[in-house]
């Protein structure tokens, strides 16, 4: 059987991290605030904004909700925007995408100064991530599988590494952060010829398809370890899947992260960290 690689103690390790920083920031007399900025009621982004608050409750950061109803105008979403990137007391944004179709949403994202840019969604932030400055911070999501590997003490440098992705959330980024780690990259996309066996021929295996359980055995070889960032409902099985089809991958591999319980989990507590980084950053701690 494969190690399970669960989310929740690496959770627990950036939790414990995070509330001993803002304990100090307090005592510099900085209260780590975020600012979540959402249009409309979508059921997800209500659901992890509830998750958000509750994790920051936990450890201490503040959290300012700028709501606003599904038909706002595109100029009451710029001045939100402008407002927080002025606000001192505001270090990090999360701003919900994709927006109401009336909206731009490329002109929001590009308005959010980087340095609040908690999610990695502007420029500066991926231009950090891929130039491996340090400035910025990456896509939480991608953070989160980097986490993993950390806290697993899962050794990168030298390593075969393919990333089944290449969008700019997940599948970019990541692999510039594990080439930045001194693993030697192969990123797959749906033009990749013989897909199953490049991945096969990995030993650190990230999939970030988007789509459910499309992932199977034949993909897979013993030893590997597979970071799985896909969360899709099967209302055949009654629950959250990944992109791996875990039961079949699960005997093969030699560690594996569950859906659900693996990288969804950590995604926020990483977002969170980036709060208490930016606050730090602001205060010249960091």
């Amino acid at each position: 059987m494969a190690e399970l690689l669960k989310g929740a103690p690496v959770v627990e390790a950036i939790n414990a991290k995070i509330i001993a920083d803002v304990a100090v920031l307090k005592e510099k007399g900085v209260s780590p605030t975020l600012a979540i900025l959402r249009v409309g009621e979508r059921p997800d982004d209500i659901s992890y904004e509830k998750t958000a608050t509750k994790r920051c409750d936990t450890v201490g950061v503040n959290v300012k909700n700028v709501i606003f109803p599904e038909d706002v105008d595109q100029a009451t979403v710029m001045a939100a925007v402008d407002d927080l990137n002025k606000d001192a007391g505001v270090h990090g944004v999360l701003i919900f995408r994709p927006m109401p179709k009336h909206l731009d949403g490329e002109a929001v994202r590009t308005a959010l100064d980087p340095k609040k840019d908690i999610d990695g969604i502007t420029d500066g932030s991926l231009a950090g991530v891929f130039a491996n400055s340090g400035q910025g911070f990456a896509p939480c999501t991608a953070q989160a599988c980097i986490e993993i590997l950390d806290h697993y003490g899962i050794e990168c440098e030298g390593k075969r590494a393919t990333i089944v992705g290449r969008s700019l959330v997940v599948g970019k980024p990541v692999a510039m952060m594990l080439m930045a780690k001194n693993a030697t990259i192969t990123t797959c996309h749906t033009r990749t010829k013989d897909l199953a066996k490049t991945v096969a021929a990995a030993e650190i295996v990230i999939v970030a398809a988007g789509k459910m359980e499309t992932v199977t055995a034949d993909y897979f070889s013993p030893g590997q370890i597979v970071i799985d960032v896909g969360i899709n409902w099967s209302d055949e099985k009654g629950k959250l899947v990944g992109d791996v089809k875990f039961d079949e991958a699960e005997p093969i591999v030699g560690a594996i992260t569950p859906v659900p319980g693996g990288v969804g989990t950590v995604t926020t507590s990483v977002s969170i960290s980036h709060v208490v980084e930016a606050a730090k950053k602001s205060a010249g701690l960091a």
